[in-house]
C-alpha cells in the first residue's frame, strides 16, 4: 500500500494545486466582472469560461479520486481523515460547481451579448456567480491544504 500512496499523494497535490490554482485565480479575477459594462461582461465570461474547461472538471475529479483512493488506501489515521476530508471538500466544490456556477456559464452562452433580454440588469447572475464562485474556491484551496497536511504527516 505504501507504494500506491506515493504515486497517489503527487498525483492528488498536483491535480488539487492545479484546480485550487485555477479557482483562486477566477477568485481574484472576478471582481473585474462587476466593473465591466453589461455588453461586455457577456462575452468575457464566455471567453473566460471556454478556458477552464475541461480543465477545471478534470483537475477536481482526478484529484477526488486520488483522495479517496487514499482515504481507502493509506496507513495511519491521520492520513485517511486528511484525504477524506480533502475528498469531501473537493465533492462540496464540483457540487457547487455543478448546481450554481455551471447553469449560471451555460446560461450566459446562450446570450447574444448584442441583442441581451430587457430584463438582463434584474437577471445578471455576476454577484451570485462570483459568490458561489468563492465557496467552491475556497473548498478547493481547504481541500489542497488537507492534502498537504497529509504529506506533512508522511514525512
Amino acid at each position: 500500500m505504501a507504494e500506491l500512496v506515493q504515486v497517489l499523494l503527487p498525483l492528488a497535490l498536483l491535480a488539487g494545486g492545479l484546480a485550487a490554482g485555477g479557482l483562486a485565480i477566477s477568485v481574484l479575477a472576478a471582481p473585474l466582472f462587476t466593473t465591466l459594462p453589461t455588453g461586455m461582461y457577456v462575452p468575457v465570461h464566455k471567453g473566460l469560461v471556454t478556458r477552464f474547461d475541461p480543465f477545471m472538471p478534470l483537475s477536481l475529479l482526478s484529484c477526488l479520486l486520488c483522495d479517496i483512493a487514499l482515504t481507502v488506501a493509506a496507513d495511519g489515521v491521520a492520513v485517511r481523515l486528511l484525504t477524506g476530508l480533502a475528498a469531501v471538500l473537493l465533492a462540496c466544490a464540483m457540487t457547487v460547481s455543478l448546481t450554481k456556477n455551471v447553469p449560471i456559464n451555460r446560461w450566459l452562452a446562450t446570450l447574444d451579448p448584442q441583442d441581451l433580454p430587457t430584463d438582463f440588469e434584474q437577471l445578471d447572475p455576476r454577484e451570485r456567480w462570483i459568490r458561489w464562485n468563492r465557496v467552491r474556491g475556497g473548498c478547493a484551496v481547504a481541500a489542497l491544504v488537507a492534502n498537504v497536511a497529509a504529506a506533512t504527516v508522511l514525512i
